[in-house]
């Protein structure tokens, strides 16, 4: 071969190459590292020249949140039911890329009382959305695939976004948003349920507290056989899905790395304090061969599977600035009990929640609980149930308090209506989010820092630093409160906005225009259509301008 020849193999080569990676996902084409000594050393870019970090960002109070959601197939439907019962709320739009999904959750709204949404469809329609000047915040529970691009377009038009879960797919994805949310001064919320669950709450109480002194090791997990699930995630139509796998699956033969690692991560990483003080440094990831997954392919398709991407379990350890370490496992193959490990190692006790919540602390941090056995007991073994129930008793979380009995029927143990409601309150109240865009970043990325390891004989890869710099400028994890007057005073005017929302809606028979709009669709009468429409459109117009002049009513009676 002459060196010409020589040199067009070797370009094809580098852009078949190219071109591989480019399609896995969790592995981004920008992403830059080097070897340093046997690690991984993974670039951070520079922060681009008039940003500053968004620690603690707040944004002014929006006293009735108008949302819009997006994507609205295994999670989506269940936001917009649990949204219909947090007062304060207008839900504008419903968009999926089904029009008959989108339009079946206006049914949602229908049964509360509450106005028709605006409905929208397709593979772009979240764009049409996006640009309406009447929408808050867009609510993204659509496939992976496009949890990234909605979430980039709604904050380029000037909208919070509120991300499921994994909310960026690799590095790439996750820098975006952080230079988007630090331009734009906009939140970027991640919707980890998980750190809402009753246990992780009240355990993050606990470690706030200083009960398990200082906490030095965590684990956490997503262990969830996903057997009864597989067939029932959307087939993307413009994917190219020859195999009829579904996305998820197909995600999970296409792309390597702990693809969900948030459930397990988030409640831990907010107990050890992280960007708030502490910081990961240091990752190594391990996983096993793909028995389960080239198995189950072969299953759906009749045919042997040769390359399946991610490994049936994976585990990753990762170490902090300060020393500690934790560690996060996923598999979704294999079956076994649903498990997500929350352990909590510190110096002065234990914590853990599967496969039953138990505790083991000395006596002393019993006193004042009124448990029995409190001067004989230790931490070598698990507290009896009532110990630990008067544990739970004594640091029961403030937040779980307030919303978590009201959202208890609303699926997970009421943790979806918690995390939900506390988006809105801050929002409301013009308060720091719980989880900013920095933990998104923190928990969506062990899938491409995973892979990177896993690639490359399991080396030692370098943590980025999401805040650039600024990790160590908050003291502690906080959940932000507003003052007692102010939290009152908010409650009432979303209280007011709610019934008035109710009331005005029945009065004005919008649901019955709304029907008018439907029946002229089916019956394919494009005129009758826009004409209904455009009634339905007026309505709702002087709707609102009653439902506000009804809420300045009744505040001003109850002053």
């Amino acid at each position: 071969m002459n060196f010409k020849k020589f040199l067009v193999s070797a370009f094809v080569a580098v852009m078949a190459f190219a071109a591989t990676t480019a399609q896995a996902q969790s592995l981004s084409p920008s992403t830059k590292w080097h070897w340093d000594k046997g690690t991984i050393v993974v670039e951070t870019p520079e922060r681009p020249v008039g940003q500053e970090h968004v620690l603690n960002l707040a944004t002014a109070p929006i006293k009735t949140v108008r949302v819009a959601f997006v994507g609205l197939g295994m999670r989506g439907d269940g936001a917009v039911i649990r949204f219909c019962r947090i007062p304060g709320v207008e839900i504008v739009a419903l968009c999926d890329y089904e029009y008959n999904r989108a339009e079946e959750c206006n049914k949602f709204l229908k049964e509360q009382g509450l106005m028709p949404a605006d409905i929208y469809s397709g593979e772009k329609g979240y764009e049409e959305l996006c640009k309406r000047p009447d929408i808050d915040l867009v609510y993204i529970a659509a496939d992976w695939n496009h949890h990234y691009p909605i979430a980039k377009f709604a904050m380029e038009n000037g909208k919070h976004a509120a991300i499921e879960v994994p909310s960026a797919m690799n590095l790439e994805q996750c820098w975006s948003l952080i230079d988007l949310s630090e331009k734009t001064r906009l939140h970027c919320f991640i919707l980890e349920n998980c750190c809402y669950d009753d246990y992780e709450m009240n355990a993050l109480a606990m470690a706030q507290a200083g009960v398990f002194g200082e906490i030095i090791r965590a684990e956490g997990a997503y262990i969830h056989s996903l057997e009864w699930f597989w067939d029932a995630y959307w087939k993307d139509p413009a994917d190219n899905d020859k195999d009829n796998l579904h996305w998820r699956l197909k995600y999970n033969k296409e792309n390597r790395g702990d693809l969900y690692a948030t459930h397990g991560l988030g409640p831990v990483a907010q107990c050890l304090d992280i960007h708030r003080g502490d910081r990961f440094t240091t990752l190594v990831a391990m996983d096993t061969d793909p028995f389960f997954g080239k198995e189950l392919v072969k299953e759906k398709t009749g045919k042997e599977c040769k390359e399946f991407r991610n490994g049936d379990h994976t585990t990753t350890l990762m170490r902090t600035a300060k020393g500690k370490v934790v560690e996060i496992q996923h598999n979704v193959m294999t079956p076994q009990p649903y498990n997500r490990l929350f352990k909590l190692t510190g110096t002065k006790g234990y914590a853990t929640k599967y496969p039953e919540p138990k505790l083991a602390l000395s006596g002393e941090a019993l006193k004042g609980t009124g448990a029995p056995q409190v001067d004989n007991l230790n931490a070598h073994g698990f507290m009896s149930d009532a110990q630990k129930d008067a544990m739970m008793a004594k640091y029961y979380h403030p937040i779980l308090k307030k919303y978590v009995e009201k959202g208890r029927d609303l699926g997970h143990g009421g943790m979806d209506f918690v995390m939900d409601s506390r988006l809105v309150y801050c929002l409301q109240n013009g308060l720091p989010l719980d989880m900013d865009v920095y933990d998104m970043a923190e928990w969506c990325c062990l899938a491409e820092l995973g892979t990177l390891s896993m690639d490359n004989n399991c080396a030692a890869v370098t943590f980025p630093d999401f805040t650039r710099g600024n990790w160590d400028v908050q003291k502690g994890y906080k959940h932000a409160f507003a003052a007692p007057e102010v939290e009152a005073a908010t409650e009432a005017e979303a209280e007011a906005y709610s019934a008035a929302q109710k009331e005005v809606t029945a009065k004005k028979n919008l649901w019955a225009l709304y029907d008018a709009v439907q029946a002229a669709k089916a019956a394919g009468d494009a005129k009758a259509e826009a004409k209904a429409q455009k009634k339905l459109n007026s309505a709702k117009a002087s709707a609102k301008k009653d439902i506000a002049k009804a809420v300045k009513k009744a505040l001003a009676a109850k002053k």
